[in-house]
């Protein structure tokens, strides 16, 4: 019987090395700008009604939503674009990046503590593109970079892209939007097409432009919101929100029509919250780090993704560096520091599951006289609890986020142990990464809007109207 099954398996072995290398998934990485937690027609989390937009209608993020898992408590890794962005390239924090902020303020600017953050993305760092391209992956970069002036995507590991654009886009404009809008989508499918029908695994990232004005949107998608009733700021913001819905629903039509869907992730978050006081339910928005700047929406469609399902684990930007290497079966060590831990159980299990990484907190870092009137801030989350230090206040403030999303109840006198414990590890987090931290600053004027500001804005508020047709 051996000597018999002997040339069975010397066959078996032959077959098997004939057969072709299955082929690694596709990547689609859309990234919204300043899209908060309930800025979508989808219910992050289907137990809080408050976890969808009463007035934006976002069809096609439904179907993406529908077609894979939402995450209920997924964060950004930062409540501004610069920084997060830097994370979801490399997979490291923002302060261990010193990426905390978006611009390089002047010495007698009030908002800028010292030392100034870097505005330029390390070129030591290895990015997604990079790591993938080791794999076999060709890879792009279509959209708003803001990472760098000096360094450009192709620098960066990406094979094509727009190059290192900021808020004005590649024509540095005030309204890059609604041009840039549809344009990103054209280029991210042209590319897509291309490399599938050359039969080449890819990653490709369209990075939304911001605007929340009629200037930013098609004339007729402005008509179409006013259908419904709405007028002004409102009208303007649900007008951009649902031209880039138009064009994630063109992005998933491609991938089905080049026959690649099932073969293909798409994942959409974005990069902070939206700017207000309250996002929804939720406390505060960009610029500070209370939950409202923080957490935002991410959707994963893909293969081994359960249709309609939803994860109330919480997640975090970071995340999303090691599940693509591991969605890609990437064999290569991954970069040391990494913050985040892959998804992939979790898009395999219906969304039940634990997140291994090397730390079990996630620490978001703010050292700038920003958004928040309480000044710079640091914040820790470990299990439901979160932890936010504010530099100008004695006391740190502690809130059970599994009671208290909108952080109404501050626990710390109540739970002093809880408090000490997140106090201690997010100081340990912070010496361990070198992180820069705030200076008073005597200047800081809490009721001056912040914020970096495209080309060409005016600083006084302008009266929305519609575009008329160019």
């Amino acid at each position: 019987m051996l000597r018999s099954a002997i040339p069975a398996l010397f066959i078996l072995a032959f077959l098997t090395a004939a057969l072709p290398a299955q082929q690694p998934p596709n990547f689609v990485f859309l990234l919204g700008e300043g899209q908060g937690w309930n800025s979508l027609s989808v219910a992050m989390d289907p137990d809080v009604p408050g976890s969808k937009s009463a007035t934006f209608r976002t069809p096609n993020f439904e179907r993406l939503a529908a077609s894979g898992m939402r995450f209920a408590n997924f964060y950004a890794p930062s409540p501004r674009c610069t920084p997060s962005r830097a994370t979801y390239f490399t997979g490291k924090n923002p302060a261990l990046l010193r990426m905390t902020f978006v611009s390089a303020w002047t010495p007698d600017n009030p908002r800028l503590s010292t030392p100034a953050p870097l505005l330029e993305m390390p070129a030591e760092e290895t990015t997604i593109a990079e790591l993938l391209k080791a794999r076999g992956y060709t890879t792009a970069h279509f959209g708003k970079w803001h990472v760098g002036r000096r360094l450009t995507p192709r620098d960066h590991g990406f094979d094509e892209s727009d190059g290192p654009t900021s808020n004005g886009g590649p024509d540095n404009i005030a309204h890059p939007n609604p041009t840039q809008a549809y344009g990103i989508a054209e280029r991210g499918m042209d590319f897509m097409e291309r490399h599938a029908k050359a039969g080449q695994p890819f990653f490709v990232q369209m990075s939304q432009y911001g605007g929340r004005d009629f200037e930013d949107a098609l004339p007729a998608t402005v008509a179409e919101v006013q259908r419904w009733g709405l007028e002004g700021r409102e009208a303007g913001a649900a007008a951009v929100a649902l031209d880039v819905d138009i064009t994630v629903g063109r992005i998933l039509d491609k991938l089905e029509e080049l026959g690649i869907a099932g073969s293909t992730y798409v994942l959409y978050t974005t990069d902070h919250g939206t700017p207000g006081r309250e996002n929804g339910p939720l406390a505060n928005g960009k610029g500070t780090v209370w939950e409202g700047g923080l957490r935002v929406p991410l959707l994963v469609s893909g293969p081994g993704t359960e249709p309609g399902s939803v994860s109330h684990v919480r997640v975090w930007g970071a995340d999303l560096f090691p599940t693509i290497a591991e969605l890609a079966g990437v064999d290569l060590a991954l970069p040391k520091q990494l913050d985040g831990g892959s998804l992939a159980r979790l898009l395999r299990s219906g969304g039940e599951g634990e997140v291994e990484r090397l730390r079990e907190e996630m620490v978001f870092h703010v050292p700038h006289y920003d958004s928040d009137p309480l000044g710079p801030a640091s914040a820790i989350i470990l299990d439901s609890y979160k932890l936010i230090r504010f530099y100008e206040l004695d006391k740190p403030k502690l809130f059970d986020l599994s009671q208290d999303r909108g952080e109404r109840h501050d626990l710390a006198e109540k739970l002093p142990e809880k408090t000490a414990e997140l106090d201690r590890r997010l100081t340990a987090y912070l010496a361990e990464v070198h992180a820069d931290l705030p200076e008073p600053n005597v200047k800081f004027d809490p009721s001056k809007a912040s914020g970096e500001r495209p080309p060409g804005r005016r600083d006084r508020r302008r009266p929305n109207r519609p575009r008329q047709n160019r």
